[in-house]
């Protein structure tokens, strides 16, 4: 049982989207615009740490699977990009920097794909500006989510909206980099 947890984290990751999507669209007198809020982004904060907490499970209980890792990466993505289409249809974000994001993860999903099919995943391994890029992101998206004041004097949809033109840098660095490395794979040209 115990071996199975960083999978079981992994799927309650991928039912709280809809959960999350839920919460937007609940009438005001079950939720209060400022209570839909708090619980949405609590609801996506709880989602960013089971994805900590379900790697760090897997790798300190050797309970690694070719299953989990491959189903680990589809749960992140798909909820940012559900919390991403929900912010555009919040009006809380601007669609072009959503769809940037999004695009990105799946040609970079792609690649990585196609580089394992290779032989060549290492080629195209999550390197510390992806990580950096994840981190703005979840930045974001939980500062649009939330969208009420936390700090005084502080604006969350400020703040949101900054971190997320830095996550669409970073988002276009990382695949820029991802591709350069792929690049000798993509020309034909293999390298020796």
């Amino acid at each position: 049982m115990i071996l199975k947890l960083p999978t079981a984290l992994t799927w309650m990751r991928i039912v709280m989207i809809p959960v999350l999507v839920a919460v937007y669209y609940m009438p005001d007198d079950w939720l209060s615009p400022v209570a839909r809020n708090w619980v949405g982004a609590s609801i996506f904060v709880a989602a960013a740490l089971t994805d900590w907490f379900d790697g760090y499970l897997a790798r300190a209980l050797g309970a690694t699977s070719a299953f989990g890792a491959f189903l680990d990466p589809v749960a992140d993505k798909l909820i940012v990009a559900a919390a991403l289409i929900l912010l555009v249809h919040l009006e809380r974000a601007e669609s072009f920097l959503a769809m940037i994001i999004i695009g990105r993860e799946i040609t970079i999903s792609a690649l990585r794909e196609w580089m394992a099919q290779l032989g060549q995943a290492k080629s195209v391994a999550v390197v510390m500006i992806g990580k950096i890029k994840t981190a703005a992101q979840m930045v974001a998206i939980t500062a649009l989510l939330l969208y009420e004041p936390v700090i005084p004097h502080v604006s969350t949809p400020w703040v949101g909206t900054v971190a997320l033109w830095l996550a669409v840098i970073l988002t276009l660095w990382s695949m820029f980099h991802y591709l350069r490395l792929a690049a000798p794979y993509l020309s034909g040209k293999l390298p020796k």
